[in-house]
């Protein structure tokens, strides 16, 4: 059991160190205009490639999945609140597979 402990206390060193030397060694470094407005991008860019697949594989039927999916990308364009978005991404899968029978 106290490896267990140990092995804890080093991962939690090793995951902790990539994230931490950055913002020490960068924090002073200013980058231009450009690579700001890009890198605001990134965060959007990895959760669409992220969860894209994730929803064409979801129902078993690609056609109730994208129902669901453009739905709550409308619905979150809308600037709806993040469980209304969800709410209505299943709603849609429900209503495709009821309409679709």
């Amino acid at each position: 059991m106290d490896h267990l402990w140990q092995l804890v206390v080093l991962m939690g060193i090793v995951t902790y160190i990539p994230r931490m030397l950055p913002m020490v060694f960068l924090s002073d470094i200013r980058l231009p205009r450009f690579f700001n407005s890009f890198l605001r991008f990134v965060p959007y860019a990895a959760l669409g490639a992220l969860i894209f697949p994730g929803i064409l594989n979801s129902t078993g039927n690609t056609e109730s999945a994208l129902a669901g999916g453009i739905i709550s990308i409308v619905l979150a364009f809308l600037r709806m609140n993040l469980i209304l978005v969800v709410f209505g991404g299943i709603l849609g899968v429900f209503m495709w597979g009821m309409l679709a029978i």
